[in-house]
């Protein structure tokens, strides 16, 4: 989450009466994360988020991921239902930008990843992957391995002033990764983008799931590797295998890995880092001055990509 556009006093309070919700009581942006600008927005009638989607947002993808949220929360997720207007809408126009309204889920993410966190994150991931068999619409996945090369292609030329010789290395990592991609997996509905700030915690329980958007129809496995990126790394950049091993263990005892997406693990871990990797490297090198949110430091996932292709096996994260 993020702040790119302001809103005013004034414009939110016409935006509301597009509502059911009750009248403005206070609203201010959020600034974490770096995709669309959001706001932690409070009614006479309780707490929602509003979010203004921003450029990177296609805004003919926009019912698609309202839909599945709407899907997931019918459906046991604990994932934020959006709010429809008066008129059945649940998307309108705000201060220039397409905008929704969600419900407000409780409870914090974890600011420093324990064990015990990843095994109801592997748990969570599954009852998310078999969730989803049930919501029809497909989308392709815009920041899978097709659209690597192309973003590599925009960032190639001043990626050695993040580290000299980075765009050597990004350059050989993704043309391995990409002949070695794997096909026949198990595909449906994944999140793709459920880094700790997107899950929050209640009394040691998940009270929720958000930022949907950079879902899409892809690898369930492929998911799976996105969490032991983002989960299983300490700050130091070496691999903690017991927080892998609850991660897989909880996740396998709701939905079994297959022995083919066992096998894929190293390849597909080496495709979700590339892919943060990258778009992190696009913000750091393209983040307007101003904006209310910092950009996240690529470097970090270079590391994780080295270890990564040095996994010979799925043994590397305790199976």
């Amino acid at each position: 989450m993020a702040v790119y556009t302001e809103v005013t006093d004034e414009a939110c309070e016409a935006f509301l009466r597009l509502y059911d919700i009750g009248q403005l009581v206070a609203f201010r942006g959020i600034a974490e994360g770096v995709e669309n600008s959001n706001y932690a927005l409070k009614t006479t009638q309780g707490d929602f988020i509003l979010t203004l989607y921003e450029q990177r947002v296609d805004p003919a993808e926009l019912p698609w991921f309202l839909g599945l949220m709407e899907h997931f929360s019918a459906h046991g997720i604990s994932a934020p239902r959006p709010v429809r207007g008066r008129d059945g809408a649940n998307l309108n126009p705000l201060a220039g930008r397409i905008a929704a309204i969600t419900t407000f889920l409780p409870g914090v993410w974890p600011r420093r990843v324990q064990v015990a966190h990843c095994g109801p994150l592997g748990a969570a991931l599954a009852k998310l992957h078999l969730a989803g068999a049930g919501f029809l619409p497909t989308r392709r996945n815009a920041l899978g391995p097709s659209g690597w090369a192309p973003l590599l292609a925009k960032c190639l030329p001043r990626a050695d002033e993040i580290q000299p010789g980075l765009g050597a290395e990004l350059t050989e990592a993704l043309k391995t990764i990409l002949a070695a991609w794997p096909a026949q997996l198990p595909t449906g509905h994944i999140h793709a983008d459920l880094f700790p700030d997107n899950v929050f915690f209640l009394d040691g329980k998940i009270s929720g799931l958000i930022d949907f958007y950079f879902a899409a129809t892809d690898l369930l496995a492929y998911d799976v590797a996105v969490c032991l990126n983002a989960w299983c790394f300490e700050r130091d950049f070496s691999f903690n295998v017991t927080k892998s091993q609850a991660l897989l263990r909880a996740y396998d005892s709701i939905r079994k890995l297959n022995q083919a997406e066992r096998a894929a693990l190293p390849i597909l871990a080496q495709g979700a880092a590339i892919r943060f990797l990258l778009t992190r490297l696009y913000d750091w090198q393209n983040t307007r001055e101003g904006a209310l949110v910092t950009p996240k430091n690529p470097i970090d996932y270079i590391r994780r990509l080295r270890f990564h292709r040095a996994a010979v096996s799925a043994a590397a994260y305790g199976l």
